[in-house]
């Protein structure tokens, strides 16, 4: 028998490094400028952009832990020089550049294995997962790499979706699940949160959260806390196997053994472009 946890674990970092590399390239980053957004401005505006309709609120509920006010600010500086769409065909012209030039070992396992992921996105359930199902409205490239990518994105999203239920289950707001996550990743005090924009009040409220629940004392996760965080990784691993499930045993595996190689290129990549902290889904944690 598959053991379905361990396969939507390993496949999670590559499906994230696959899409998250993008974030902080260059390519894409002159191509927001060229748009009149600063590139973490871009980052978010073409992240955004199939949910964008619907106003910052409801990108900021489909988030999660980016800061409020850099959400806002972004719909603002976008009305104001461009629009959603352009901004999402400018990321997605980048990717393509990107793909071929930093990691070319995953471009044909990306144009072989995409009609099998449109598959499995097809098959995956929208109710609860309102950002996924917004990608699904969006225009699919004739490109089969870029066409492919946007397969593996959708991936991501419906995990992202699923992630922050169990979260909001947990009773945890945007602010305390980034300083959970800081905690547990071992990262510098406030770098997570501080990285996604927020501000020190909203910190400072996430701590006073956190430590009336007894997850943090005295400006420190408690051990409950980290054991909170824990369990939120391994629910979201749990939950989220339905698409190695419709994928297959051997196509799953056949994901991680093509995928992986290429995505510690592209992984390097964020080291150089943003930090070795940034893209923590990626980071193999101690």
């Amino acid at each position: 028998m598959a053991d379905w946890n361990a396969i939507a674990k390993r496949n999670s970092r590559s499906v994230q490094t696959t899409i998250g590399w993008i974030f902080w390239d260059p390519g894409a980053i002159q191509r927001y400028e060229a748009l009149g957004l600063p590139g973490p401005i871009g980052y978010i505006a073409a992240r955004c952009a199939p949910l964008a309709a619907t106003g910052p609120e409801a990108v900021v509920a489909a988030f999660g832990s980016i800061s409020p006010g850099a959400i806002a600010f972004t719909f603002d500086l976008v009305a104001a020089s461009t629009d959603f769409v352009s901004v999402w065909n400018a990321r997605n012209d980048a990717v393509v550049e990107g793909l071929r030039e930093f990691a070319p070992a995953i471009v044909p396992a990306l144009e072989q294995m995409g009609p099998s992921l449109w598959t499995v996105v097809e098959q995956l359930p929208t109710v609860g997962r309102v950002f996924y199902a917004s990608h699904l409205g969006m225009e699919r490239a004739n490109d089969p790499l870029l066409s492919a990518w946007q397969a593996v994105n959708c991936i991501r999203e419906w995990r992202g979706d699923t992630h922050w239920a169990i979260v909001a289950s947990a009773g945890l707001t945007g602010i305390e699940a980034s300083i959970l996550h800081n905690a547990w990743l071992g990262y510098a005090d406030g770098w997570l949160p501080t990285s996604r924009g927020s501000n020190p009040d909203e910190i400072r409220v996430g701590w006073e959260l956190l430590a009336d629940r007894g997850l943090a004392q005295n400006g420190v996760v408690t051990p409950e806390g980290i054991e909170l965080r824990q369990q939120l990784e391994d629910d979201t691993d749990r939950d989220t196997t339905l698409p190695w499930r419709l994928l297959g045993e051997e196509l799953s595996i056949e994901f991680a053994e093509r995928f992986e190689p290429p995505c510690e290129l592209l992984l390097g990549r964020v080291d150089e472009t943003a930090g070795p902290n940034y893209q923590p889904a990626s980071r193999l944690r101690d």
